[in-house]
């Protein structure tokens, strides 16, 4: 008897078919989902990991597999502060935004997935009431108790914003950075930003770019955590449908390369710039609004994944020892595509206690601190938070000792050379 067929999935905005599959990455465990020692002999949940693309509002997406509250759990690794460079933008972001908007002790700035405090302590320096609402308890306690952030424990929604508009009123300020893409209801989560903001406020959205993304192949980026990629073609018609509207963009170098967005009410009056209709040209111009770019996508995948395992099978037939840097989502998403376990891989870093004594998803990598390496002294080391390679390769820099060698993946597998460029 054969099976019946399953119906495509339908856009999680616009509700039309989603026939178009961008990528395919096989069934992967969830990506933040660590292994503690105890749980090695169990095999972890896997889900189908494909990214489709909507043929009438352009908006990138997953099937909805995982739910929020199994990725953000109570025991979320992820924190922000772990990165230096990524608190430096944080800080420059605060000093921008207080003054172009003259906020002060009067003003109210409110961050959805505020995470442990690491951008909201620059507005409390500043005198700026703040309010954070993080989901995820292990987090949102250290920003309490480390940092002195006001955290309120929820996901975000319109029903929550109706809530928390009596709790703690509107926000002249709201800011959502590295979340929409986090959150599978996505036409609620931005009502509940009109509800919450107040009627000349602004929100600024921040995401990485999916024309990023397609153009250097950052395929490493998708993961269940991550149930949208996000064009400004597709945010304006989520933005739309919520009765909100973009006045400004900026191009960041974060992540990959992210955008910036400046959205206020629809009634709001005001004007557009000219590096927001700039940027709505550019998308026009490398045909996100086409399938050709999206379908092209998908050939460089498997490129870069024989690229990969060539490299790393050929560097261990030479008989070279080779260990990684970070324990990021994108790089178990790299890892379990590519297939790659403790085989290639002796083991792994990174800098948060909270990852350290545990073993990746789906590779069983064990998770070390950065002392390792200098203890281990391995010959290469791959930099899966490729997005950070500047301030690794720097903290790295004491590996030229004994002649070694940093690895990065993304978008072509290569060596670098210690100017940080390719060999």
């Amino acid at each position: 008897m054969s099976a019946i067929p399953r119906p495509p999935p339908l856009c999680r905005h616009c509700s039309a078919s989603l026939d178009l599959v961008m990528a395919d990455l096989g069934t992967t465990p969830v990506a933040n989902d660590f292994i503690e020692p105890d749980r090695l002999n169990i095999a972890e949940p896997r889900y189908p990991l494909r990214a489709f693309v909507c043929q009438s509002c352009w908006l990138v997406q997953l099937e909805d597999f995982v739910k929020p509250n199994e990725v953000f759990s109570p025991h979320y690794a992820y924190q922000s502060s772990m990165s230096e460079s990524w608190l430096e933008h944080a800080r420059r972001y605060a000093v921008d935004i207080i003054e172009k908007l003259a906020l002060g002790p009067q003003s109210h700035v409110v961050e959805i997935a505020s995470n442990d405090g690491y951008l909201l302590q620059y507005f409390k320096s500043a005198g700026v009431c703040i309010t954070g609402i993080e989901p995820a308890h292990d987090v949102a306690r250290i920003a309490r108790e480390k940092r002195g952030i006001p955290t309120i424990e929820s996901f975000f929604s319109e029903i929550e914003a109706k809530h928390l508009l009596k709790s703690i009123g509107s926000a002249d300020l709201i800011i959502a950075n590295n979340v929409l893409a986090h959150v599978p209801n996505i036409n609620d989560f931005v009502s509940g930003v009109r509800t919450l903001l107040k009627p000349n406020g602004t929100a600024t959205f921040e995401f990485p770019h999916v024309l990023n993304l397609l153009e250097f192949c950052q395929f490493d980026t998708i993961y269940h955590e991550h149930f949208s990629y996000l064009s400004l073609i597709a945010l304006e018609a989520i933005l739309a449908r919520a009765e909100l509207k973009a006045f400004h963009g900026e191009e960041l170098a974060t992540h990959g390369g992210s955008l910036r967005v400046y959205v206020t009410q629809r009634e709001t009056r005001f004007d557009e710039t000219s590096q927001l209709q700039n940027l709505r040209k550019k998308e026009h111009a490398a045909k996100l609004d086409q399938i050709g770019p999206y379908l092209a996508f998908s050939a460089k995948i498997g490129t870069i994944k024989r690229q990969l395992i060539e490299l790393l099978n050929r560097l261990k037939v030479e008989g070279k020892t080779i260990a990684a840097y970070g324990a990021p989502a994108k790089g178990n998403t790299l890892l379990n595509y590519c297939g790659i376990g403790r085989e290639l891989i002796d083991f792994t870093v990174d800098r948060a206690p909270s990852k350290q004594g545990k073993f990746l998803p789906g590779s069983r990598i064990p998770i070390l601190s950065p002392d390792a390496i200098a203890e281990h002294k391995p010959d290469y080391v791959l930099i899966l938070p490729w997005n950070l390679m500047s301030e690794i390769t720097k903290s790295l820099h004491h590996i030229r000792a004994w002649g070694g060698q940093c690895i990065v993946p993304i978008p072509t597998p290569r060596l670098l050379d210690w100017s940080g460029n390719a060999d």
